[in-house]
């Protein structure tokens, strides 16, 4: 397996990868998501592969199969009154196909975006995690996350 910057050949694959995710997430939270549509279409998915602030790495199995992504986004944070400046790498996005979980992919991905990170001169490394979807919660806590702030709601009908 390789890990690699994704590149236009990947796009089909990784809009089959973001309908995975999505469904997860509408499944979950059909208030908010729409069953059987992704997060990005083509045309921005070739926008984002080609900003270096948006880096999108893919695991590729031997074959040359796209078996997972890992979208990055790198943010900065200028000092304030009260804060320090410092880089992140925000993870906005990381899905291994349902065919290939278990097998350690995710994590190897993890452990690419974290040398990214360090090469980038990061302090951290940030994602979300939707309430409900406890399986990808446990695996980011098994890498060693930990909760930074919790986002709290109120829905108005």
């Amino acid at each position: 397996m390789e890990i690699r910057k994704a590149e236009s050949g990947d796009i089909k694959k990784i809009l089959d990868l973001l309908g995975e995710v999505l469904n997860i997430h509408a499944k979950i939270r059909p208030d908010i998501f729409i069953p059987n549509t992704t997060k990005y279409t083509e045309k921005e998915l070739e926008k984002i592969i080609e900003n270096k602030n948006t880096p999108v790495y893919v695991a590729v199995s031997d074959t040359g199969e796209v078996t997972g992504y890992a979208f990055c986004q790198i943010e900065e944070h200028n000092k304030t009154n009260n804060t320090l400046y410092y880089k992140e790498l925000y993870l906005d996005d990381l899905c291994v196909d349902s065919k290939f979980r278990g097998q350690g992919i995710g994590s190897k991905l993890f452990d690419y975006v974290k040398k990214e990170a360090e090469k980038l001169s990061c302090y951290e490394i940030t994602l979300n995690v939707w309430e409900g979807n406890d399986n990808a919660k446990r695996f980011y806590e098994n890498l060693g996350l930990k909760p930074k702030k919790t986002l709290m709601e109120y829905i108005i009908k």
